[in-house]
Protein backbone atom coordinates (compact mmCIF):
# COMPACT_ATOMS: atom_id res chain seq x y z
CA UNK A 1 0.00 0.00 0.00
CA UNK A 2 1.32 3.49 -0.50
CA UNK A 3 -0.93 5.30 1.16
CA UNK A 4 -2.93 5.05 4.39
CA UNK A 5 -6.19 6.42 5.36
CA UNK A 6 -7.09 9.78 7.23
CA UNK A 7 -10.20 11.69 7.52
CA UNK A 8 -9.18 13.84 4.34
CA UNK A 9 -8.18 10.55 2.53
CA UNK A 10 -10.06 7.74 3.41
CA UNK A 11 -8.70 5.87 0.29
CA UNK A 12 -6.18 3.45 0.43
CA UNK A 13 -3.65 2.79 -2.93
CA UNK A 14 -2.96 -0.38 -3.50
CA UNK A 15 -0.03 -1.16 -4.92
CA UNK A 16 -0.55 -3.57 -8.40
CA UNK A 17 2.13 -6.38 -6.77
CA UNK A 18 0.13 -6.47 -3.54
CA UNK A 19 -3.26 -6.42 -4.95
CA UNK A 20 -1.91 -9.11 -7.61
CA UNK A 21 -0.96 -11.29 -3.86
CA UNK A 22 -4.43 -10.79 -2.20
CA UNK A 23 -6.10 -12.15 -5.27
CA UNK A 24 -4.00 -14.89 -5.35
CA UNK A 25 -4.64 -16.01 -2.19
CA UNK A 26 -8.51 -15.30 -2.03
CA UNK A 27 -8.02 -12.13 0.27
CA UNK A 28 -10.01 -9.51 -1.75
CA UNK A 29 -13.02 -9.05 -4.76
CA UNK A 30 -12.05 -7.18 -7.13
CA UNK A 31 -14.58 -4.24 -8.41
CA UNK A 32 -13.81 -2.73 -12.55
CA UNK A 33 -15.78 0.34 -12.20
CA UNK A 34 -15.08 1.19 -15.62
CA UNK A 35 -18.08 0.75 -18.56
CA UNK A 36 -19.13 -2.24 -19.40
CA UNK A 37 -17.78 -1.79 -22.98
CA UNK A 38 -14.58 -0.72 -20.99
CA UNK A 39 -14.78 -4.25 -19.00
CA UNK A 40 -16.02 -6.66 -21.89
CA UNK A 41 -12.35 -5.25 -24.31
CA UNK A 42 -10.26 -5.72 -20.85
CA UNK A 43 -10.26 -6.91 -17.35
CA UNK A 44 -8.09 -8.12 -14.85
CA UNK A 45 -9.40 -11.30 -13.69
CA UNK A 46 -11.12 -12.11 -11.34
CA UNK A 47 -13.44 -8.94 -11.28
CA UNK A 48 -16.97 -8.02 -11.75
CA UNK A 49 -18.31 -4.94 -13.46
CA UNK A 50 -20.42 -2.37 -11.35
CA UNK A 51 -19.61 1.18 -13.78
CA UNK A 52 -19.82 3.91 -11.92
CA UNK A 53 -21.94 6.12 -14.00
CA UNK A 54 -24.76 3.48 -12.40
CA UNK A 55 -22.63 2.88 -9.21
CA UNK A 56 -24.71 1.43 -6.48
CA UNK A 57 -22.48 1.57 -3.00
CA UNK A 58 -25.06 -0.94 -1.31
CA UNK A 59 -25.88 -3.41 -3.79
CA UNK A 60 -21.71 -3.61 -3.94
CA UNK A 61 -21.84 -3.71 -0.09
CA UNK A 62 -24.56 -6.65 0.09
CA UNK A 63 -22.94 -8.57 -2.71
CA UNK A 64 -19.67 -8.70 -1.20
CA UNK A 65 -20.14 -8.57 2.48
CA UNK A 66 -17.35 -8.52 4.74
CA UNK A 67 -14.53 -9.00 2.72
CA UNK A 68 -11.95 -6.67 1.41
CA UNK A 69 -13.27 -5.17 -1.84
CA UNK A 70 -10.66 -3.08 -3.73
CA UNK A 71 -12.01 -1.13 -7.05
CA UNK A 72 -10.39 -0.55 -10.17
CA UNK A 73 -11.05 1.77 -13.56
CA UNK A 74 -8.20 2.95 -16.34
CA UNK A 75 -5.90 5.10 -14.30
CA UNK A 76 -7.38 5.42 -10.45
CA UNK A 77 -9.24 8.25 -10.74
CA UNK A 78 -12.89 6.85 -11.32
CA UNK A 79 -12.14 4.18 -8.68
CA UNK A 80 -11.21 6.41 -6.12
CA UNK A 81 -14.71 8.31 -6.69
CA UNK A 82 -15.89 4.69 -6.24
CA UNK A 83 -14.30 3.57 -2.78
CA UNK A 84 -15.11 7.19 -1.30
CA UNK A 85 -18.74 6.61 -2.29
CA UNK A 86 -18.54 3.31 -0.96
CA UNK A 87 -16.94 4.10 2.07
CA UNK A 88 -19.48 3.48 5.32
CA UNK A 89 -17.69 3.65 8.34
CA UNK A 90 -13.68 4.37 9.52
CA UNK A 91 -12.53 0.97 7.55
CA UNK A 92 -10.01 1.42 4.93
CA UNK A 93 -11.20 1.17 1.69
CA UNK A 94 -9.26 0.04 -1.23
CA UNK A 95 -8.41 0.40 -4.80
CA UNK A 96 -5.47 0.07 -7.38
CA UNK A 97 -3.32 2.43 -7.43
CA UNK A 98 -2.95 3.80 -11.32
CA UNK A 99 -5.53 1.43 -12.48
CA UNK A 100 -5.34 -0.99 -15.21
CA UNK A 101 -2.75 1.13 -17.18
CA UNK A 102 -0.34 0.65 -13.73
CA UNK A 103 -1.27 -3.28 -13.13
CA UNK A 104 -0.38 -3.47 -16.76
CA UNK A 105 2.87 -1.58 -16.94
CA UNK A 106 3.58 -3.70 -13.60
CA UNK A 107 3.96 -7.16 -16.18
CA UNK A 108 0.56 -8.17 -14.68
CA UNK A 109 -1.61 -9.89 -17.07
CA UNK A 110 -5.20 -8.90 -18.35
CA UNK A 111 -7.70 -10.91 -20.19
CA UNK A 112 -8.69 -9.13 -23.48
CA UNK A 113 -11.84 -10.58 -25.02
CA UNK A 114 -11.52 -11.87 -29.11
CA UNK A 115 -12.46 -9.72 -31.51
CA UNK A 116 -11.72 -6.29 -28.63
CA UNK A 117 -11.25 -3.32 -30.91
CA UNK A 118 -7.42 -2.71 -32.06
CA UNK A 119 -8.22 0.97 -30.98
CA UNK A 120 -9.58 1.81 -27.09
CA UNK A 121 -12.21 3.16 -26.73
CA UNK A 122 -10.76 6.21 -25.45
CA UNK A 123 -8.81 6.66 -28.61
CA UNK A 124 -11.91 6.90 -30.61
CA UNK A 125 -13.64 9.00 -28.54
CA UNK A 126 -10.21 11.57 -28.71
CA UNK A 127 -10.06 11.16 -32.26
CA UNK A 128 -13.57 12.31 -32.87
CA UNK A 129 -13.39 14.79 -30.82
CA UNK A 130 -10.21 15.82 -32.61
CA UNK A 131 -12.08 15.26 -35.54
CA UNK A 132 -15.16 17.81 -34.72
CA UNK A 133 -13.46 20.22 -33.01
CA UNK A 134 -10.68 20.52 -35.99
CA UNK A 135 -13.68 20.38 -38.47
CA UNK A 136 -15.91 22.96 -36.73
CA UNK A 137 -13.06 25.19 -36.61
CA UNK A 138 -12.07 25.54 -40.77
CA UNK A 139 -15.57 25.90 -41.31
CA UNK A 140 -16.34 28.36 -39.13
CA UNK A 141 -12.97 30.00 -40.58
CA UNK A 142 -13.71 29.40 -44.32
CA UNK A 143 -17.83 28.81 -44.28
CA UNK A 144 -19.38 30.42 -41.45
CA UNK A 145 -18.32 31.41 -38.19
CA UNK A 146 -21.88 29.63 -36.50
CA UNK A 147 -19.53 26.28 -37.26
CA UNK A 148 -17.52 27.12 -34.48
CA UNK A 149 -20.21 26.25 -32.06
CA UNK A 150 -19.12 22.71 -32.98
CA UNK A 151 -16.04 23.59 -31.05
CA UNK A 152 -17.26 25.36 -28.33
CA UNK A 153 -19.45 22.30 -27.69
CA UNK A 154 -17.12 19.55 -27.91
CA UNK A 155 -14.78 21.91 -25.67
CA UNK A 156 -17.62 22.32 -23.43
CA UNK A 157 -17.87 18.19 -23.17
CA UNK A 158 -14.42 17.51 -22.35
CA UNK A 159 -14.82 19.77 -19.51
CA UNK A 160 -17.43 18.23 -18.20
CA UNK A 161 -16.08 14.79 -18.75
CA UNK A 162 -12.75 15.85 -17.19
CA UNK A 163 -15.33 17.25 -14.09
CA UNK A 164 -17.43 14.52 -13.76
CA UNK A 165 -15.05 11.29 -14.74
CA UNK A 166 -17.63 10.42 -17.32
CA UNK A 167 -18.09 10.74 -20.98
CA UNK A 168 -21.06 10.55 -22.48
CA UNK A 169 -19.44 10.46 -25.77
CA UNK A 170 -17.45 7.59 -24.69
CA UNK A 171 -20.25 5.82 -23.84
CA UNK A 172 -21.76 6.17 -27.11
CA UNK A 173 -18.74 5.16 -28.91
CA UNK A 174 -18.45 2.24 -27.08
CA UNK A 175 -22.00 0.92 -27.83
CA UNK A 176 -20.76 0.94 -31.13
CA UNK A 177 -21.52 -2.80 -33.22
CA UNK A 178 -17.56 -2.55 -33.85
CA UNK A 179 -17.08 -2.24 -30.09
CA UNK A 180 -19.00 -4.50 -29.28
CA UNK A 181 -17.37 -8.37 -27.94
CA UNK A 182 -18.35 -10.52 -30.20
CA UNK A 183 -21.46 -12.95 -29.59
CA UNK A 184 -21.25 -15.77 -26.80
CA UNK A 185 -23.09 -19.23 -28.36
CA UNK A 186 -23.39 -22.39 -27.03
CA UNK A 187 -19.75 -22.97 -29.52
CA UNK A 188 -18.22 -20.17 -27.90
CA UNK A 189 -17.12 -16.94 -30.32
CA UNK A 190 -17.94 -17.56 -33.94
CA UNK A 191 -18.60 -21.25 -33.48
CA UNK A 192 -15.10 -22.21 -32.88
CA UNK A 193 -15.37 -24.70 -30.31
CA UNK A 194 -17.36 -26.85 -33.18
CA UNK A 195 -15.12 -26.44 -35.61
CA UNK A 196 -16.71 -23.80 -37.03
Amino acid sequence: MSASPTPNNPVVDVAPRMLADWLAHGQADLVDVREDFEHAAERILPSENAALSAFDAQRVRERHGDRRVVFYCRTGRRSADAARRFRASDEPVFHLAGGIEGWKSAGLTVERAPGAPRIDVLRQTHMSIGTLVLSGTLLGAFVSPWFLIVSGFMGAGLIFAGASGTCGMAMLIGKMPWNRPPAQGPCGPGGAACGK
